[in-house]
């Protein structure tokens, strides 16, 4: 039977794990380093199997502490906002809540959601942290973000529960030299042929946002990667391709050179709030709350859906 492990061997663990260092590990732990050997080689006997490759002068990660290494982070961040949030709940509605984002967010109901919070709950700081394409549960799955507003479609988990908040149409994006700048509306046929910029994401939310689905199996021609909304914008105006995203991008990011229009028949986005439900806190649920009255009432240009809310996970 093995070890159940300890957040102070992790911390420890962590720490020699980004600097591939004993005694910088060390240091910055402000313990000695022969203590610091001794507690990873309990960690490892704990475990059953080595995580480092020591020699007089190199340090490296095995295959399991790569492993190790991503879960630690996700459990001592999860620890860290635990004990955050129990010192909150001990002095009544106080505290911090993170609010993960990407993009523009929730549009326009992003400053209504957030003031009417705030108005309620003032003694409760707000911290808006930003993602990119990368992670499309914004936080939520390592633990950085305590609710998140979310773009499905997402890999529904145990844990996950998301709401719909808006629905709006989706775009395509050209430089405004592209021949199709010209169309006041066009066509997925038109756009066979025609290079895509994609999002470095999961295959599933990058198929999501190159349409795949609606191109009769035809596969789609890449002219660029990109891990941001500015790298996409970037990536048009140079010419290297495309791309589809949500109608209020155009109204957070619009820049000179660049031409929005309406696709025919391509289906839309939605816009929801997701949070943990293997986490009951209480300031989270505060949070859902405001953000679903909010979402009741018509505040976004082109919502085809502000006064319904489908509840896709729970």
């Amino acid at each position: 039977m093995h070890t159940p492990l300890e957040l102070r061997l992790l911390r420890y663990f962590v720490a020699v794990a980004e600097e591939l260092h004993f005694g910088r590990a060390a240091a910055r732990l402000h313990i000695a380093q022969p203590s610091l050997s001794v507690q990873i080689r309990k960690l490892e006997h704990g475990i059953g199997t080595a995580l480092l490759l020591r020699t007089s002068r190199h340090v490296e990660l095995t295959a399991a502490g790569e492993v190790l290494l991503g879960e630690a982070r996700r459990l001592l961040d999860a620890a860290d906002r635990a004990a955050e949030l129990t010192r909150a709940a001990a002095h009544g509605a106080r505290g911090s809540l993170v609010v993960g984002f990407q993009a523009n967010a929730a549009a326009e109901l992003t400053p209504k959601i957030l003031s009417a919070f705030q108005v309620r709950h003032p003694g409760i700081q707000v911290e808006m942290r930003s993602h990119d394409f990368s992670d499309p549960y914004v936080g939520l799955a390592t633990g950085s973000s305590d609710v998140a507003f979310v773009r499905p479609p997402l890999l529904m988990q145990d844990w996950l529960a998301v709401e719909t908040l808006f629905v709006e149409p989706r775009l395509l994006v050209v430089s405004s030299e592209c021949s199709l700048a010209q169309f006041a509306e066009v066509t997925l046929e038109q756009l066979a042929d025609q290079p895509f910029v994609a999002r470095r994401a999961p295959d599933y939310w990058r198929d999501f946002w190159l349409a795949t689905d609606a191109r009769d199996g035809r596969p789609v021609r890449l002219g660029a990667e990109v891990t941001t909304v500015d790298e996409c914008f970037e990536a048009i105006l140079a010419r290297r391709g495309m791309a589809f995203t949500q109608a209020s991008t155009q109204r957070f990011y619009d820049r000179p050179g660049l031409a929005f229009i309406p696709v025919r028949e391509l289906s839309a986005s939605s816009l929801s709030i997701a949070w943990r439900t293997d986490m009951d806190v209480p300031v989270v649920h505060r949070f859902v709350e405001t953000a679903r009255a909010a979402a009741a009432w018509p505040s976004v240009p082109g919502d085809q859906n502000s006064s319904t809310l489908g509840a896709l996970g729970s």
